[in-house]
């Protein structure tokens, strides 16, 4: 009787992953993937917003299966893909959800394009949610999946694998500290003086997450904003990049390397990774065709003089994945790609190991 019910489980075991294969999905590695940050992994929250950040309409979106939906690229973002090899849906935007029938448990994004680590960044904009407020909601997502769980205990421990993606610093500069005629920022601190305000800011709003139940961090660091058209343009520069806009945010990134490490040391039963994306995306920036680029200047949709948005309904470059950019200010889905990929299953991203090791946790 007994080999008898072992064959039968055998079998069903067997069936399963046959079936598994056929319809080409992995089981999960994480429970769920909750995404805060600004329009670098915004996926439509700011198309309900009284805001002038939206990509809610063409050509973003032009290689998306729903077209635009507010998300700042031609198909996904670094978010959506990093989802997607954790075996997880998309991330839906916190915005689009109705709190009292939410149960879904695999994630949600509330990440607002404009915003920064601190809240007046971006205001110019009009109503983002700062980041502050995507926590509040994930607050209120917390306390709605309660009901779906035998205790309080249960909530925790699905909290605990479930792996948190904060993409987050980049508007503080570009959005900001480089905007005098809206900010004080640059009169009130140096170049060395202002990292310290913003880290600070973003330790209290990472150890909010944590009390929250958060135990799984990737927090990437800001990229070199003075490689994006946007900058080249406004500095009107032949190179490849402003270095002295990438001078400016390489001051935040150390800091917030040793803030993560701090983290680590200081909240029990935490794993803080750093998403080294600097180095990693000037190397993209320097050897393109390693990488498949062939354009590494030039933004793949058109926004007049090519360094902002993009103008709406004009048509976009014909192979957005030769494009390292989409716009004045966002990667295309294959650099986003690239990144994810080696951030997920690779070692020249992100420390001290990747996601996939982090989901083993």
């Amino acid at each position: 009787m007994a080999n008898k019910i072992y064959s039968i489980t055998s079998l069903f075991i067997i069936l399963l992953v046959h079936f598994l294969s056929l319809v080409n999905c992995q089981l999960p590695s994480a429970p769920a993937l909750y995404v805060f940050g600004d329009s670098l992994v915004d996926c439509g929250n700011n198309d309900k917003l009284l805001t002038l950040a939206r990509a809610n309409y063409p050509p973003y979106g032009a290689n998306f299966i729903d077209g635009a939906t507010g998300r700042f690229t031609n198909n996904e973002t670094l978010a959506d893909i990093i989802a997607q090899f954790l075996g997880l849906p998309l991330p839906p935007a916190f915005k689009s959800l109705d709190l009292a029938t939410f149960n879904k448990l695999t994630g949600v994004n509330y990440a607002s394009g404009g915003v920064g680590i601190l809240p007046e960044t971006g205001r110019h904009f009009g109503g983002g949610i700062t980041f502050d407020q995507q926590i509040d909601y994930f607050q209120k997502t917390v306390e709605s999946l309660q009901p779906q769980f035998p205790s309080p205990v249960d909530l925790q421990k699905y909290l605990a694998k479930s792996i948190v993606l904060v993409s987050i610093g980049t508007n503080d500069y570009i959005s900001n500290y480089q905007l005098p005629l809206f900010y004080k920022t640059s009169k009130s601190y140096s170049p060395q003086t202002y990292p310290p305000v913003l880290v600070e800011k973003l330790s209290q709003q990472l150890q909010r997450l944590y009390n929250l139940g958060a135990r799984k961090f990737v927090v990437f660091e800001i990229g070199p904003v003075g490689c994006m058209p946007y900058s080249i343009q406004r500095h009107r520069t032949n190179t490849q990049c402003v270095e002295e806009y990438n001078q400016l945010v390489s001051y935040f990134n150390p800091q917030l390397t040793a803030t993560l490490n701090r983290l680590t040391s200081l909240l029990p039963g935490s794993t803080f990774i750093n998403g080294k994306i600097h180095n990693f995306f000037k190397t993209m920036v320097q050897n393109p065709s390693t990488y498949g680029f062939k354009e590494i200047r030039d933004t793949c949709c058109s926004s007049g003089d090519g360094s902002k948005t993009c103008t709406a309904l004009l048509p976009p470059c014909k192979n957005p994945s030769e494009h390292l950019w989409w716009d004045g200010f966002h990667p295309t889905t294959a650099t986003y790609s690239i990144l994810a990929r080696d951030c997920y299953s690779g070692s020249s991203t992100c420390f001290p190991i990747n996601i996939d090791q982090l989901a083993k946790v």
